[in-house]
Formats: structure tokens, C-alpha cells, sequence
């Protein structure tokens, strides 16, 4: 039984691996979850604010792992052209883009009064 808790979390990670070395995006929003996290640090987020930047970057890695699978499931199932394949690919990418605008808000939210201030300030 361990075994296989533990086997599935190699998929899982493996998925995650995948992911990265395959989808130019991701690749672009670990970026911003780095640069997010650092300002975090640089910025002294309160625990609070933590939790949603973590939720929100959570929210846009699994948005574009959920986009890649269905893209490359509809890409097996449907090789050919087929308007509602077409369809189906362009709604999980607006999903990432709707999960990717509403961490940019949050980010927006959390570091925006503190980035205000320090500019104000001098830096």
C-alpha cells in the first residue's frame, strides 16, 4: 500500500517535470512565482497575504497543467482539425489566462500599497 501511495507520487512529479520541460508557459509563470516569492521575502508579506500569493501561483501552475493534458489528449483523440477540438483547447487556455490575470490582481493587491510606499520613500 505504501508503495503505491509512493509510486503515485512519482507520476506525479514526473508529471510536474513534464510539464516544465514541455509547455514554454509554464516555464514563464515559474518565473513570476520566483519573482513573486522573492518580493515576498524582500517585502516582509504578512502570513495572510503569503497564503493567497501561494494559492494563486498554485492556482496557475495546475490551470496549465489541466490546459496541457486536455491539449494533448484532444491532440490524440482528434489528430485532424475539428472546430470543437479547436473549441476545447481554446477554453483551457483561457482558463490559464483568466487563472494567470487573477494572480496578477492578487499580486497586484498584496505587493502594490508596499512597492507605492517604497517608491514614494526613495526606494
Amino acid at each position: 500500500m505504501l508503495q503505491k501511495r509512493l509510486r503515485s507520487f512519482r507520476y506525479a512529479f514526473s508529471g510536474i517535470g513534464a510539464l516544465m520541460r514541455s509547455t514554454p508557459n509554464a516555464r514563464i509563470h515559474l518565473l513570476a512565482a520566483i519573482a513573486a516569492v522573492a518580493m515576498g521575502f524582500c517585502l516582509s508579506i504578512s502570513t495572510l497575504e503569503w497564503s493567497l500569493v501561494v494559492l494563486a501561483i498554485a492556482f496557475v501552475f495546475a490551470a496549465e497543467a489541466f490546459n496541457t493534458a486536455l491539449e494533448q489528449l484532444t491532440d490524440l483523440v482528434s489528430p485532424g482539425q475539428h472546430p470543437l477540438a479547436g473549441k476545447a483547447k481554446d477554453l483551457a487556455a483561457g482558463a490559464v489566462l483568466l487563472a494567470a490575470m487573477g494572480a496578477a490582481a492578487t499580486g497586484l493587491l498584496v505587493f502594490g500599497p508596499r512597492l507605492w510606499h517604497w517608491l514614494a520613500s526613495g526606494g
